[in-house]
């Protein structure tokens, strides 16, 4: 009777000889079993059907080991692309963002969690350990032909919640056939909840696949005679970024303000490259001066800084007026920032937020005389007019309206020619929840206050805006309709306050058609990828407009969130 044989039909799929999940192959088995009790004549029938499909599983396993070892070997190929990458140069690791070191990690076998920093230490202690063991191998292999690099991974020691991690280097087949096994059974379970930033285990067998074809690719192309074309060197080139790419390094381009990026470009569209796109030095007796501005995002961070020098940059730019937002020091903090300022600046004006301390704050600092050039001396008896039209006559802070100046958003300095405001306008916020006060108060409140200057001389409004006012403005537009700095409210405020009322964007109308961001988020690596914002201005009266000798973008200076901008004004 099936009962009776029951017993012995259990003992036979306990243990499975190909490593079988026990479970599954109860569940047929006992099916089966029942299925004999209700149609006794059926038996037979079933039985030899249960045979053929447990065969053909069998198979199945067979092929999914062979297929699983030379994959798992080809991406430890692969992973050591990445790896020597880093060994030979580790301060890659720190321009690298956060999202493609887990997949470097990933690749390489390690952990892929933590801090950014926690990701950077881990790669480099793998590195070392690679080195050591690269040595140790060289030191054994007269005595042994094969040294497996690194302990094998066995089923029991892989914590049930985390994916299997493939072996940094090659193993012996009987290891790998069973990090093969271990990943077939968790990638059942990983597909029925995945994480929106990691791959399945089936993504990432194709991505390995992809790469073995591409690696294959650039083998064949290298091993070709020098005397080949062109067109075969930059196979060459394309299929060793393919790998690159897949391995989460990413060919760091050294200019990538200079790639057009942009979700929906339009035609005519091009990138902004200030190498090729600024006119010509002004002569020494031009009658001109040169602005700066820069939102500094912490004004004793960036000073901080090994990579910044204030006085490379001064030298370099040899600005007659540096503009500075979001500076976040404090009252007290004045005058010892003063006393550090670079030789020749002489006038400097601070204004600092009392309503919340180190937050936003602006200044405006002026050196006394506007020579363009180290020799002054000789030239300056010709440009004493234009070093007597630099000098500050007066300055005020704030609108004058008690709602608007706690922040310490606004600092006005009067020139000869024309009025200076170095501004730092409010952010609309997480859930716009200073929209309305942004658009409704603030907007208008400035707007007017230019027009009253105005009446006495052109007015210059130059700093962070926080507004990108059109879609060539910002890398994605459609994704960020109610993000702050680019919702309709927004945009269209800037118009009506500002453009329509006769003040001009000098960038835009200097440069139509081309894409420069002036900001990018820390957090997704945007100025790696040139995927920012446009929020940075010069805006200035109509009856100077035609006076604007060069409106431009400094997207090499590094040291915040934001990039300087400049403005050449002839006086």
């Amino acid at each position: 009777m099936p009962v009776i044989r029951a017993p012995s039909i259990f003992l036979t799929c306990a243990l499975p000889s190909r490593k079988l999940r026990i479970g599954e192959l109860l569940f047929l088995k006992l099916k089966e079993i029942g299925s004999e009790m209700r149609h006794p004549n059926l038996s037979a029938s079933l039985s030899t059907n249960s045979e053929r499909q447990k065969d053909k599983k069998l198979k199945g396993v067979d092929r999914t080991r062979e297929s699983g070892k030379s994959i798992v070997e080809d991406d430890s190929t692969d992973s050591c692309i990445g790896i020597e990458t880093i060994r030979s140069d580790p301060s890659r690791l720190d321009s690298m963002t956060v999202k493609e070191l887990r997949t470097l990690t990933r690749n390489v076998g390690i952990p892929g969690k933590g801090t950014k920093k926690d990701l950077i230490s881990a790669l480099k202690d793998y590195s070392i350990t690679l080195e050591n063991a690269s040595a140790g191998s060289n030191s054994l292999s007269e005595g042994s032909n094969t040294m497996p690099a690194a302990k094998p991974i066995q089923p029991e020691s892989l914590p049930s919640k985390r994916k299997p991690k493939f072996l940094p280097i090659e193993e012996d087949a009987e290891n790998m056939t069973t990090v093969s096994e271990i990943t077939e059974n968790k990638g059942k379970r990983s597909r029925r909840k995945q994480h929106p930033v990691e791959s399945t285990n089936e993504d990432y067998s194709s991505t390995v696949i992809t790469k073995k074809k591409m690696s294959a690719k650039a083998k064949k192309v290298q091993d070709t005679k020098r005397s080949r074309s062109s067109n075969e060197d930059s196979s060459i080139i394309q299929s060793d970024k393919g790998v690159m790419d897949q391995v989460g390094l990413s060919l760091n381009h050294a200019e990538p303000w200079t790639i057009l990026a942009h979700k929906k470009p339009q035609a005519g569209w091009i990138p902004y490259n200030p190498k090729t796109m600024r006119p010509p030095p002004l002569t020494p007796d031009t009658n001109f001066v040169k602005l700066t501005s820069w939102n500094v995002n912490g004004l004793r961070a960036l000073l901080k800084l090994e990579s910044f020098s204030a006085l490379q940059l001064a030298q370099k730019e040899d600005f007659d007026v540096l503009c500075l937002q979001e500076t976040k020091i404090q009252e007290k903090d004045v005058e010892e920032i003063k006393q550090s300022l670079i030789e020749g600046y002489d006038n400097s004006f601070w204004t600092c937020s009392v309503s919340k301390l180190g937050y936003s704050g602006t200044a405006i600092i002026s050196r006394h005389d506007m020579t363009q050039t180290s020799d002054w001396h000789a030239l300056c008896k010709q440009l004493s007019d234009s070093c007597r039209k630099i000098k500050p006559i007066s300055v005020k802070y704030g609108l004058g309206i008690p709602d608007h100046d706690g922040e310490g958003r606004l600092v006005t300095v009067e020139f000869d020619s024309f009025y200076l405001i170095s501004g730092y306008v409010p952010n609309s916020g997480d859930g716009l929840r200073r929209l309305t006060y942004r658009v409704k108060e603030w907007d208008p409140s400035l707007s007017n206050y230019m027009k009253d200057l105005e009446k006495c001389k052109p007015v210059i409004l130059t700093g962070d805006l926080n507004c990108a006012h059109q879609e060539i403005d910002i890398f994605n537009p459609a994704g960020n309709r109610r993000s702050a700095g680019f919702t309709d409210e927004e945009r269209q405020s800037f118009e009506s306050n500002f453009l329509l009322r006769g003040f001009v964007d000098t960038f835009r109308k200097q440069h139509p058609g081309v894409v420069a961001y002036t900001y990018w988020g820390y957090r997704h690596g945007g100025r790696k990828t040139n995927k920012g914002w446009r929020l940075d201005y010069f805006l200035v009266s109509e009856s100077i407009a035609d006076k604007v000798y060069d409106s431009y973008v400094l997207p090499d200076v590094i040291g915040s969130d934001h990039c300087p901008i400049g403005l050449i004004l002839k006086l």
